[in-house]
């Protein structure tokens, strides 16, 4: 009878590519320094790809079961997906983990889905499914550092800019975002009556033009003399 469990050169084969691919994912993201890097992306991967070969092992040994004692056959089984699903379950708490929520942002979630795609990857390598798993391989490393290149997703965000002297401090505000280019979607107005002056809160929703970031916009408004406080506020 022909041998149908993995050979230790194929399971070594499976393991490295597991290893080599988690990496690659894992190199990119600690690279942004990001809350999973190169050995959580490793570990997971390859952890994806144990479980995938124990339940490659699990089938096979139940099929040789079954050809073995043909009476059996009806009685013996072998579910593939049983193990594969609790690695899907399993990666979710894990990715729940890199997500940082605060009253102004929510960060992590890229390295999360990051995290559950690349268990993707573990079981379709260490299933066998090569074509499958270089294919998702490209497509993941493609979608984390291609993408934001190519495909620009216009960032509406809001600018909280403290300031005294209001009628001044407008003016310049209003011609700072004109020769910008800086499209104004929205803004909300607040005022502190202080003891002998006033402090005002403009919280302004802004979408910045191409080749302008909002550390260059923070920069360049918090020299002005009137400004006292001036921070970025993401949208939830």
């Amino acid at each position: 009878m022909v041998d149908m469990h993995l050979s230790i050169p194929e399971v070594a084969l499976r393991l490295l590519l597991a290893m080599v691919m988690g990496g690659a994912i894992g190199y990119e993201r600690q690279y942004k320094s990001r809350p999973a890097g190169l050995r959580t992306h490793i570990l997971v991967c390859m952890g994806a790809c144990v479980i995938a070969l124990i339940q490659v092992e699990i089938a096979t040994g139940a099929m040789r079961d079954a050809l073995d004692h043909p009476d059996l056959a009806g009685v013996i089984r072998s579910d593939e997906a049983r193990l594969i699903a609790q690695v899907v379950s399993g990666v979710g708490f894990l990715g729940a983990g890199t997500i940082i929520v605060t009253k102004r942002s929510v960060t992590g979630l890229t390295t999360a889905a990051s995290l559950w795609a690349i268990a993707g990857l573990g079981i379709a390598i260490g299933m066998g499914f090569y074509t499958i798993a270089l294919s998702s391989f490209i497509g993941i490393f493609f979608a984390l550092t291609i993408v934001k290149r190519i495909v620009r997703v216009p960032t509406a965000k809001k600018l909280e800019i403290q300031y005294i002297h209001r009628t001044e401090t407008k003016e310049f505000l209003t011609e700072y975002f004109q020769e910008k280019n800086i499209v104004i979607e929205d803004v909300n107005f607040d005022v502190k009556f202080m003891e002998d002056y006033r402090i005002y809160t403009n919280i302004y929703t802004i979408d910045l033009p191409r080749g302008l970031g909002f550390s260059e916009v923070i920069e360049e408004l918090s020299v002005y003399k009137n400004v006292t406080k001036i921070r970025l506020v993401d949208i939830a």
